[in-house]
């Protein structure tokens, strides 16, 4: 993939839309979902699928750890389908823990990138963000232009940047542990620490909004953060946009770390042949504009239409390291955050 662009879905897309516009005899019953997706916009997604397909969708709502805690209690007993959650690392422990099992879908296969699936087709990403750098127009003449930059002592006391507990913290070091080597990741974690404007707090919402107020001038966030307050009124943001510039970073290298959103079929799933169409239908070209329109994400297909607020932020080219690769090094990622004291 060299980039996020408009254009036309082909070939595989058809046989996926085919797929989810089967009349409803053709898959009825129950789903079950097991979801830590908080977006009111989702709803969309359950209802369409449930109109063209005829399958019920019971939700279970909860966070990650929440969960994934839940399944592992029910054992072969859990009624759960499918997981949904945010974030590879998550993906990755549900695998680690045995709630998810291997599944054989061409259509997921043909669909999603390589990077963006687990390497035994028990996880597969739906939707993206990525996670990039944005900074005070007023303040920064000369912004960083590459993760490494962050490190940079030109940058001291200005950085804002979520907790080293955060999901979000962990991939980006994981990702840059395999582009550059654990003991460059730890030097940079550290020499970032160093830069801090503040002690990590709050959401990626609340790192935009220290520009806004003046405690940072240069902060790390997910791009849909900053789209939804492009698309919509979001408190002490949306009124301030114009002041904020933002970088994707090593645009001449590996390119803009990418977070993922994504799901797999559970262990156990009672209805496991609507499970996997639930996941088949994810990667439709209705569901996939959804992921974009509805929640500022990028899609996870290639070739699909951007919403306008997504768009807005540009072309760049997104790191395609695989994201089973990031997920092994979290461990590393969170030990080098407490022995740098990067709270």
């Amino acid at each position: 993939m060299t980039g996020f662009h408009r254009t036309a879905l082909t070939g595989a897309a058809a046989l996926a839309v085919a797929l989810t516009s089967a009349p409803a005899l053709f898959a009825q019953g129950e789903l079950n979902l097991y979801s830590s997706r908080h977006y009111d916009t989702d709803e969309r997604l359950y209802s369409d699928f449930e109109e063209m397909t005829g399958i019920t969708i019971n939700r279970i709502e909860g966070n990650a750890d929440e969960l994934l805690a839940r399944m592992e209690a029910e054992g072969e007993n859990s009624p759960a389908d499918v997981l949904l959650t945010v974030d590879t690392s998550r993906l990755e422990r549900a695998k680690d823990m045995g709630l998810l099992q291997s599944i054989s879908s061409d259509v997921l296969e043909t669909r999603i990138p390589d990077y963006l699936q687990d390497e035994d087709d028990e996880w597969f990403g739906f939707s993206q963000r990525a996670r990039i750098l944005f900074y005070d127009k007023d303040e920064v003449a000369n912004p960083p232009q590459t993760y490494q930059d962050l490190a940079s002592d030109e940058y001291e006391g200005m950085v804002c940047i979520r907790s080293g507990t955060n999901v979000y913290s962990q991939t980006i070091l994981a990702a840059l542990i395999e582009h550059l080597g654990e003991d460059a990741a730890r030097d940079w974690a550290a020499a970032v620490v160093d830069n801090f404007a503040r002690d990590p707090q709050g959401g990626d919402t609340d790192q935009l909004r220290g520009i806004v107020s003046g405690e940072c001038d240069i902060a790390m966030s997910n791009t849909y953060y900053f789209a939804r307050a492009i698309r919509k009124d979001v408190d002490g943001l949306s009124d301030s946009l114009e002041g904020i510039g933002w970088v994707f970073p090593n645009q001449d290298s590996f390119g803009a770390h990418m977070n993922l959103s994504g799901g797999g079929v559970a262990a156990h799933a009672p209805n496991r042949d609507n499970a996997i169409r639930f996941l088949e239908y994810l990667t439709s070209e209705s569901a996939q504009e959804y992921f974009s329109a509805g929640n500022d994400e990028y899609p996870a297909v290639p070739g699909v239409a951007l919403s306008p607020s997504v768009a807005e932020l540009g072309f760049f080219k997104p790191d395609d390291l695989d994201h089973t690769a990031i997920a092994e090094n979290v461990p590393a990622a969170q030990r080098i955050f407490n022995e740098v004291g990067w709270e």
